[in-house]
């Protein structure tokens, strides 16, 4: 067979990759028809209201209720897979989620490892919260809870990672729809009355800032609002008294404590606060009309909205409705409006702030002018009286906007102790590797040392620490560049990324080795298994040349199809990835369906009769680490001019099969197991050694150094 170099199985994936690169765009919203299903009864799915995937939501009499939509058309965030985790999500028309359901997803750890129904109940936690909420994924940092404005949803013990990229996307999602369907509904926090204000007001004071606002709409100008209608001529009171009052209003907001002292007496004031104490998030506003018209109609039903009255901020509509509160006026307060609270023309309304509403902006109450043509079943006519009101900031305070960290930062704070850990053993075994290398290889603890080193891996990095690196993330990773995707996927798994940016950084100084031979759980599995079948003497079977030769491809191979998978037919990638057994033996410490069990444990047994078989002929993401070994900047393993010729020890000792007959490493598949470094140092092992230390030399070779 033909030799081949790395840099050439490099070009043959290239060109791969050419042949089947096509222009990738993500998904189409999914029909109509996919998503009503979907809908709890006994609300349905309305009309589509753009190109995006997102719907109106109807109630049970076909009112608009709300919107549905998809949240990989507007926010394809990557997951691990590459692809955008889709889900559909329902939201009321004040911004409180009423459903999240999982449409799809690629997630590994989800697709065949935890059990997936753990991702579809994250999903519920969401319900009953509001797009204003400021929700977070995982635990307060530090442990507390109190006095924080942060709503905190569970995660996913080992699946985290792809929870907090999916909530991600979700709330991008939401928080979209919101700006451009929903603008009256506030996405953060909403002013309030500050109590700490206390300003000594008279009602007097209140009129002259404007507090108190007046409008005053004399009957001449309703008639002129009328003119031209079927209404035109049917208040003859307005025309015997063109300059009398139609409409004489007070609007004054009495959130504000120190504006409820100067309009209310004690008693008043009492039943005010004994309300907010009970409905802290409503806004008071007081409302009294002096003249002929009215407030409500005589149909008005107390505590519901009223029929002649309604607001509007920012063009959005603000709900208001009576308080059904008593109204006793402070002895200040001129008797024309007392009078007119005595006879029910006086109303306190209220309005929730988190539903949109900010009291310390403008906002206008509108009046329901009205007039009614006919004796028998009249036609009621209405025109619009707008009264515009703002009260001053001073008496309001908005509550500091609590930013989330940003993910990776949570990620970061999330697994601090691990992360310092980890760094600390990284430290520690880049020490031991490097400059320390040769005191490590001749101590006659380096069996015991490296087996302890590797337990570890197995242990923490792997089992606890859930790092073990896998192909996933390269070809997660080639999707998003392909498909002009991000990449912050990637710092969802903090733990993951540092042990890759150890593994890369070593490919300079080592090649594949300080992964493949330190670093890979599951190959410190395979290693322990061998030490295994040799004190249990099952018979060791080893390809001959040829054969080791010709089998090292296979892995090339596999990395190449799995390449040309992620991008022809990624929805296939979940089960292809699958001929990589480390979900099953460290994600899942073997809890899985029995095949996949059955495949984990049956490479470790064969890994007793053949050492590390699947690192050295399947593993793809070894073949891609032996690609990047290219990166390599210098031959690290020492080597004399009678290695390999006439000296082959190493050779024959080395497990791996990295060692050419010329006595040259194969850095491409050299594993750092330090075995060979440990011979070429100890002059009780080493054949030119010792022959130098018996002043003979090696026939045909000399004694100097390379």
């Amino acid at each position: 067979m033909p030799k081949v170099s790395a840099m050439g199985v490099l070009r043959y994936c290239l060109s791969v990759l050419a042949a089947v690169l096509a222009t990738s765009a993500w998904a189409e919203p999914l029909p109509r028809e996919d998503l009503a299903h979907r809908i709890v009864p006994p609300m349905e799915l309305g009309e589509a209201v753009n190109d995006q995937g997102v719907y109106q939501l109807l109630n049970s009499g076909g009112a608009h209720a709300g919107y549905v939509f998809e949240t990989e058309p507007m926010a394809p965030l990557p997951g691990f897979s590459g692809a955008p985790i889709n889900m559909l999500v329902t939201l009321d028309l004040d911004g409180r989620f009423l459903d999240v359901q999982l449409i799809s997803h690629n997630e590994p750890i989800f697709v065949s490892g935890l059990p997936e129904r753990l991702f579809y109940d994250f999903f519920a936690q969401y319900r009953g919260h509001s797009i204003s909420d400021t929700l977070v994924v995982g635990t307060p940092y530090g442990g507390a809870t109190e006095g924080s404005s942060l709503v905190y949803l569970d995660g996913v013990t080992k699946g985290t990672a792809s929870v907090r990229i999916a909530h991600e996307s979700l709330l991008a999602a939401a928080l979209q729809v919101a700006r451009e369907k929903m603008g009256g509904v506030s996405t953060g926090p909403p002013a309030y009355p500050d109590p700490t204000v206390d300003e000594a007001l008279t009602w007097d004071d209140l009129v002259e800032q404007g507090i108190a606002r007046r409008h005053v709409m004399t009957n001449a100008e309703v008639d002129a609002a009328f003119a031209g209608t079927l209404w035109a001529d049917d208040d003859p009171k307005a025309r015997a008294d063109p300059d009398g009052h139609y409409i004489d209003l007070w609007v004054v907001d009495l959130g504000p404590p120190s504006v409820a002292r100067a309009v209310l007496s004690e008693r008043g004031l009492k039943a005010l606060r004994d309300f907010q104490a009970i409905s802290e998030t409503d806004e008071p506003v007081l409302v009294v009309e002096t003249a002929r018209h009215g407030l409500v109609s005589e149909d008005f039903v107390r505590n519901t909205s009223p029929d002649w009255i309604s607001a509007e901020q920012g063009g959005f509509p603000v709900a208001f409705r009576d308080a059904d509160l008593f109204i006793d006026l402070h002895r200040d307060v001129p008797d024309e409006i007392v009078d007119a609270v005595d006879f029910g023309a006086g109303l306190i309304l209220r309005t929730d702030r988190r539903l949109g509403f900010d009291p310390a902006s403008d906002w206008l109450l509108k009046v329901a002018a009205t007039r009614e043509h006919g004796m028998f079943q009249p036609e009621v006519g209405t025109v619009m009286v707008d009264v515009p009101y703002v009260a001053p900031g001073r008496f309001f305070a908005r509550p500091e906007v609590p930013t989330p960290v940003p993910p990776w930062l949570e990620a970061l704070r999330g697994r601090a102790v691990d992360l310092g850990i980890l760094s600390v053993f990284l430290v520690g075994l880049l020490a031991l590797l490097g400059p320390g290398m040769a005191r490590l290889s001749r101590s006659r603890h380096f069996t015991a040392i490296r087996l302890g080193i590797l337990a570890s891996v197995i242990g923490f990095v792997g089992w606890w620490g859930q790092g073990q690196l896998s192909i996933v993330t390269p070809l997660a990773t080639l999707r998003a560049a392909l498909e002009g995707g991000t990449y912050t996927f990637l710092v969802y798994d903090p733990f993951s990324l540092m042990v890759w940016a150890v593994a890369i950084a070593g490919f300079v100084a080592w090649g594949r080795g300080l992964f493949c031979g330190w670093l890979c759980p599951f190959g410190a599995m395979q290693e322990f298994a061998a030490h295994l079948g040799r004190l249990l003497k099952v018979p060791q079977i080893e390809p001959s040349a040829v054969w080791d030769g010709r089998l090292r491809w296979l892995k090339y191979g596999v990395l190449a199809s799995l390449v040309a998978i992620a991008i022809v037919a990624p929805a296939q990638l979940d089960k292809a990835v699958e001929v990589e057994p480390f979900k099953t033996a460290v994600t899942t410490f073997f809890v899985r369906e029995w095949y996949y069990v059955a495949y984990a444990v049956g490479l470790l047994i064969f890994s007793m009769v053949l050492f590390k078989g699947f690192c050295r002929y399947l593993c793809p993401l070894g073949a891609l680490m032996a690609i990047g070994g290219l990166l390599r900047g210098r031959d690290w393993i020492a080597r004399r001019e009678a290695c390999g010729s006439p000296c082959q020890l190493c050779k024959v000792k080395c497990a791996y099969g990295a060692i050419k007959p010329s006595g040259q490493i194969a850095y491409s598949e050299c594993f750092q197991c330090l075995d060979c470094v440990t011979i070429h140092d100890d002059p009780k092992q080493c054949v030119p050694l010792i022959l130098a230390a018996k002043g003979r030399r090696m026939p045909g070779a000399a004694m100097a150094a390379k």
